[in-house]
């Protein structure tokens, strides 16, 4: 029962945009209306914050990679592209302000 209730959680709320009042506040009345101990609680609590940070950082890695493939598709340099050019060329001019 327990289980099924953890997974109706997850499911109903959307684990990625937990807080952890936010947990604390609706463990504390699914405790009172399931009549969970006090350990119970704290162990659901506990575990739906972790799981709530792994959707939370999975959401974002896929959110990176998306970016990273449409600004591919695009077309537009990374960062590091860009940092790269940037050293070749004060190289570059480097070598030309010492043959002057």
């Amino acid at each position: 029962m327990l289980d099924l209730m953890k997974k109706g959680i997850l499911i109903g709320i959307g684990v990625a945009s937990l807080t952890k009042d936010r947990v604390e506040e609706l463990v504390e009345k699914i405790a009172e209306e399931s009549k969970l101990s006090e350990e119970e609680g704290r162990k659901l609590v506990k575990e739906l914050l972790e799981k709530s940070e792994e959707a939370r950082k999975e959401f974002q890695d896929q959110v990176e990679k998306s970016m990273q493939k449409a600004l591919k598709t695009m077309n537009i340099p990374s960062r590091e592209e860009l940092q790269d050019l940037k050293a070749r060329i004060e190289k570059l001019e480097g070598q030309t302000s010492v043959e002057e």
